[in-house]
C-alpha cells in the first residue's frame, strides 16, 4: 500500500487549463472518489496519476517516491477502465496472466496470483470462459482480476461501472467495496455518479473547472456543503436554493428576507458579520414538510409529482416564481394541480454570501437534519 500526494499538480493543452493548481493528499489504504460533473477534470487527474498524461505543473507522489518522470508501468499503480478491454480470442484464466506473461513473472507466480484473484472475484467456475461467454458484470470482475494480479500499491478506477445497467451497479459497487476491505489498498475512483461516491468513498473530493471545491466524508459534504456548487451537486434531488436579502444584524443573529418564506432568522459564527448585499438560502426536499406546523411557512401549487417506491418528490411552483422540490411519502395524499401550505425549520438550512461561499453559522447542522 502507498499513499499518494499531489502538490501544485497542473495540467494544460496549448492554452487550455484543464488542471488548476490541485494539491492533495490520499492516504494509504484510502477509498477516494473524485466527483464532479463532465469536463471537470476528473479522468484527466485520474491519468497524471497513472502516468498516461504528463502533469504541466507540480509534482506526484506514490509512496517515497516522485513518480512525474517515471513511466506508467513501473508507479506500481492498476487502472480499470470503464472498456473492460478483454482480449476477445483468450479465456478468462489467459486474460488474467497475460500481463504478468509478458512481464517475466515465473509460472508458478503466475498461477499463485491467478487463483487467488479468481477466489475473491468469485471466477473460478468462469476460467475457461471467453469474454463473448460472459455478462457485463462478469467482464468487470475479469478487467478488475487483471488489476489484482500485478499486486499494485494503488489501484484507479475510471467509471468501471458506466456499461452495466442499474442492477449490476448495485452489485459491482458491493463487490468493489468489499475488495477494498480484503486488500485494504489504495483506491482512487472516478465517477460522475453521487450515489456511486456516497456509497462508496471515505472521502470525495469535488471538482469544478478544473479545481478542488471540497474534501471530505461523504456526509459531512452532504450536511455542511463549502459553498453553492457542491450544495447542488451532492444530493439527489439537488438543494433548493431561495434568493434572500439581509434586513439586519444585531450581534450574532442575521434577519434576512427570503421569497417567497418571508422573514428568516440565522445565527452566524461568533464575531462573523454579513454585508448588506444578496444572499443564497439553502434547504434539502426532504427537509420541507406538508402543512404550516411551525417554522417558516409558504404557499406552493404541486405542479407535478414523482413516486418512486416507498418516497415520493412534489415540484412546486411557488408565489416568488420559484420551482422547489419536497420530499414526501409515496402515499402522500396530494395531487398536481393542489395549493397547499409547506413548512421548514430555519435551523435546517444552509446560508450562502453573493460568491456562493457558505456562512459559517453558530449551530452545527445536525447529519441526521441532513439524511
Amino acid at each position: 500500500m502507498s499513499s499518494v500526494e499531489l502538490w501544485q499538480v497542473g495540467k494544460s493543452f496549448g492554452e487550455v487549463d484543464i488542471i488548476r493548481d490541485v494539491s492533495l493528499r490520499i492516504e494509504d489504504g484510502e477509498f477516494i472518489v473524485f466527483v464532479g460533473p463532465s469536463g471537470c477534470g476528473k479522468s484527466t487527474l485520474l491519468r497524471l496519476i497513472a502516468g498516461l498524461e504528463t502533469a504541466s505543473t507540480g509534482t506526484i507522489t506514490i509512496g517515497p517516491r516522485v513518480v512525474n518522470d517515471i513511466k506508467p508501468s513501473e508507479r506500481s499503480i492498476a487502472m480499470v477502465f470503464q472498456s473492460y478491454a478483454l482480449y476477445p480470442h483468450m479465456t478468462v484464466r489467459q486474460n488474467m496472466s497475460i500481463g504478468l506473461q509478458v512481464s517475466g513473472v515465473a509460472k508458478d507466480e503466475i498461477r499463485r496470483r491467478v487463483d487467488g484473484a479468481m477466489q475473491i472475484l468469485q471466477l473460478d467456475a468462469l476460467m475457461n470462459r471467453k469474454p463473448a461467454q460472459l455478462s457485463g458484470g462478469q467482464r468487470q470482475r475479469v478487467a478488475i482480476g487483471r488489476a489484482i494480479v500485478r499486486s499494485p500499491e494503488v489501484f484507479l478506477f475510471d467509471e468501471p461501472l458506466s456499461n452495466l445497467d442499474a442492477e449490476l451497479r448495485v452489485q459491482m459497487r458491493q463487490e468493489i467495496f468489499s475488495l477494498h476491505e480484503k486488500l485494504g489498498t489504495t483506491m482512487i475512483y472516478v465517477t460522475h455518479d453521487q450515489v456511486e461516491a456516497m456509497t462508496l468513498a471515505d472521502r470525495i473530493v469535488v471538482l469544478k473547472d478544473g479545481r478542488i471545491e471540497q474534501v471530505g466524508a461523504p456526509l459531512d459534504l452532504y450536511a455542511r456543503p463549502a459553498n453553492l456548487f457542491v450544495a447542488g451537486f451532492i444530493g439527489s434531488p439537488k438543494m433548493n436554493f431561495l434568493d434572500a436579502t439581509l434586513v439586519s444584524q444585531e450581534g450574532s443573529l442575521a434577519r434576512l428576507m427570503a421569497a417567497p418564506v418571508g422573514e428568516l432568522t440565522f445565527e452566524l459564527d461568533a464575531g462573523h458579520v454579513l454585508k448588506p448585499g444578496r444572499y443564497t438560502v439553502g434547504v434539502r426536499p426532504e427537509a420541507i414538510r406538508i402543512g404550516a406546523s411551525g417554522g417558516v411557512s409558504f404557499s406552493g401549487e404541486v405542479a407535478a409529482k414523482e413516486v418512486l417506491g416507498n418516497v415520493g418528490y412534489l415540484y412546486l411552483d411557488t408565489t416568488a416564481a420559484t420551482r422547489l422540490i419536497v420530499e414526501v411519502p409515496s402515499n402522500a395524499n396530494v395531487g398536481r394541480h393542489e395549493r397547499h401550505r409547506f413548512s421548514f425549520d430555519a435551523g435546517h438550512c444552509h446560508l450562502f454570501d453573493e460568491q456562493g461561499a457558505a456562512v459559517p453559522l453558530g449551530h452545527s447542522l445536525p447529519v441526521e437534519a441532513c439524511a
